[in-house]
């Protein structure tokens, strides 16, 4: 049974959009292993459609030049979409329909951890509906202001334990979180 690790970028204010906008200053050789260290132990990556989409357009044509650009090309890919029909990057599949029930079976099916990336619509639909087992929260020292945020809209309140936390010489911080046993 696989297990799904949600791994955002987000800005201290929450921000999840156009990180290509505020990240890179931050990028860092430390980060750099963290990020090839989580990717190489995964065994699928679970996307939403715009981020899919994103990754689509520029993965394939960096090819195989180094082993993160190889690795990302090769892992299997699940798109939760209810509009893509015919995705085109290697080895990829569309979850459409009933996304819940989809990726439920994909947990069943998948054997290993699969990586979500930014997806921040998914990234609600997994936590609403108690399918995501990590949350792996790469929180950056800048505030943008605007934009999309994680956990934001319809998403239902939850409780998350924190079991770990990474501090990059950068200065961002990966919080990793597990969603909280029920209190009686």
């Amino acid at each position: 049974m696989g297990k799904i690790i949600v791994s955002p970028w987000v800005t201290v204010d929450g921000v999840i959009e156009s990180p290509h906008e505020w990240q890179l200053p931050f990028w860092s050789e430390d980060m750099r292993k963290f990020s090839n260290e989580q990717l190489f132990s995964v065994s699928a990556l679970l996307l939403g459609r715009v981020t899919y989409e994103g990754f689509a357009g520029a993965w394939p044509s960096r090819g195989d030049e180094d082993e993160f650009s190889a690795t990302m090309n090769k892992l299997p890919k699940y798109v939760v979409s209810t509009t893509l029909e015919n995705p085109e990057w290697n080895n990829s599949a569309v979850i459409g329909g009933d996304a819940v029930s989809g990726i439920a079976e994909l947990k069943e099916k998948v054997d290993g951890d699969i990586l979500v990336y930014g997806s921040g619509t998914l990234a609600n639909t997994l936590l609403s509906h108690g399918l995501g087992d990590e949350y792996r929260v790469w929180v950056h020292p800048t505030v943008v202001g605007k934009g999309k945020r994680l956990f934001e809209g319809e998403v239902s309140q939850s409780v998350l334990s924190l079991t770990g936390t990474t501090t990059f010489e950068s200065g961002v911080t990966v919080l990793t979180y597990v969603p909280a046993a029920p209190t009686e």
